[in-house]
C-alpha cells in the first residue's frame, strides 16, 4: 500500500525526503518561493508542485492523502528575526495550514517550527494553534527536539507538533533519542577543499562536487560577536538560512574573545577561516550528495538548506508515525481492496470507516 502525503510550505523538500525514506510518497506540494521551484522539481519529479500562495489554494484543490506535513514560515517566530509572530502576515499562514487540515481530515499531520515560537510573548498564539489543531479533530503531541539526538550532526532546536485523528484513539510518542550523536567529523571530513563563490557571490556552475562552494565577503560585527567555529569532534552550530551567517569550517581554531561581544580570528591563522560550503551545509542537514541545489546566487543555496528540516530528523518522525499507525494502514488497505472488488462485481463494499 502506498502511503501518501501532501506537503505545505515544502521548501527544498527536507521533510518530504525524510518521509519518502520512511516509505511515504509526496503526491502534491505547495511552495510560493520561485527561487526554490527548480530545485524541488529536479529532486521530486514524481510530485505535482503548486506554485501559488497557500492563501489562494482551496482545500478542495488538494488531493486526498494519508498525511499533511509542513513548516509554516519561521521568520515570524525566530529569535534571530523581528519575532512579530501572529502580527506578521507570514505568522498568519499557520491559519491556512489549519484551514486545509479541517477540510481534508488526513490520518495524521506534522508541523515543524523554530524554538522561538515557544517564547512567552508568543504563548497565546502557540496555545491557540494547539487548540485549533485539537478542535479540528486531532490528538496532539508536541516537543522541543534537538536534531542532533536523531542522527543529525548539528545542534538544531525545533518544535515538532504531530496530530493523529481522534477516531484512531492514538497519540504520537516521540522516538527514542539515539545514543550516538554525530559530529562534523562524521559529516564532512571526507570532502576536499571547497571553491570560493565567484564575484558578487555568483555560483561557479559546474563543480566536481555539486554545490561545494562557499560565500565570500567580510563578516559583520554581529557575526564576530560570538565564536563561530565548532571543532571536528563536535556537532555543527545550527545551519541558518543566510549564507552570511553560515558557521565557519572546523579546520580553523576557535575564535578568541577580546571583549564583550567581540571575538577575533587567531593571529596567523586568518586564512583558515571560511564559511562552510553549500554542500557542507547540506551534508550537515543530512541531504545526500545526489540531492542537487540549483541557483545562480549562492545565497539561495544556503537559504534552501537552512530553511529545510534535516532529513534524518524527518525520517525518524515518519518511521514512528508509520509504526504507530500500522493497524490504521492495514484497515485502509482492506477497505481499498474491498472497494476495488466491489467495482468489479457491482456489489456494495463493507464500510470500515
Amino acid at each position: 500500500m502506498t502511503l501518501k502525503i501532501v506537503s505545505l510550505f515544502t521548501g527544498a523538500g527536507g521533510l518530504d525526503l525524510g518521509f519518502e525514506n520512511a516509505g511515504f510518497t509526496t503526491i502534491w506540494a505547495n511552495e510560493y518561493d520561485k527561487t526554490i521551484w527548480e530545485t524541488f522539481q529536479l529532486n521530486f519529479q514524481h510530485t505535482k508542485l503548486d506554485k501559488r500562495s497557500i492563501t489562494d489554494v482551496s482545500a478542495d484543490e488538494i488531493p486526498e492523502a494519508d498525511g499533511i506535513v509542513g513548516g509554516p514560515p519561521c521568520q515570524s517566530w525566530s529569535e534571530a528575526g523581528a519575532g512579530r509572530g501572529i502580527a506578521d502576515n507570514r505568522g498568519q499562514l499557520f491559519n491556512d495550514y489549519i484551514r486545509i487540515l479541517k477540510v481534508k481530515q488526513p490520518k495524521f499531520f506534522l508541523v515543524e517550527n523554530v524554538s522561538g515560537i515557544l517564547a512567552p510573548k508568543h504563548a497565546d498564539s502557540f496555545n491557540g494553534f494547539l487548540k485549533d489543531f485539537e478542535s479540528a479533530g486531532y490528538n496532539i503531541s508536541w516537543k522541543l527536539v534537538n536534531a542532533n539526538d536523531y542522527g543529525v550532526p548539528e545542534d538544531r532546536l525545533r518544535v515538532i507538533i504531530v496530530g493523529y485523528r481522534k477516531d484512531f484513539n492514538k497519540t504520537f510518542s516521540f522516538p527514542k533519542i539515539k545514543k550516538k550523536r554525530p559530529t562534523l567529523q562524521d559529516a564532512i571530513s571526507d570532502l576536499p577543499e571547497a571553491m570560493p563563490a565567484l564575484e558578487k557571490n555568483k555560483t561557479n556552475g559546474k563543480l566536481d562536487i555539486d554545490n561545494h562552494e562557499y560565500m565570500i565577503g567580510g563578516f559583520s560585527s554581529i557575526f564576530m560577536s560570538r565564536n563561530r567555529v565548532r571543532a571536528w569532534d563536535e556537532p555543527s552550530f545550527t545551519i541558518q538560512a543566510g549564507g552570511r551567517q553560515a558557521p565557519l569550517h572546523p579546520k580553523a581554531p576557535k575564535m578568541v574573545k577580546v571583549e564583550k561581544n567581540k571575538q577575533i580570528f587567531v593571529e596567523g591563522k586568518e586564512h583558515l577561516y571560511r564559511r562552510l560550503s553549500v554542500r557542507e551545509c547540506a551534508r550537515i542537514q543530512t541531504f545526500p550528495d545526489t540531492y542537487k541545489f540549483l541557483y545562480k546566487d549562492v545565497a539561495n543555496g544556503y537559504k534552501m538548506i537552512g530553511n529545510a528540516v534535516p532529513i534524518k530528523l524527518a525520517q525518524a518522525i515518519a518511521e514512528q508515525i508509520k509504526e504507530e499507525l500500522k493497524d490504521v494502514w492495514s484497515i485502509a488497505e482492506v477497505q481499498s481492496t474491498q472497494l476495488s472488488e466491489a467495482k468489479l462485481t457491482n456489489t456494495p463494499a463493507l464500510s470500515l470507516s
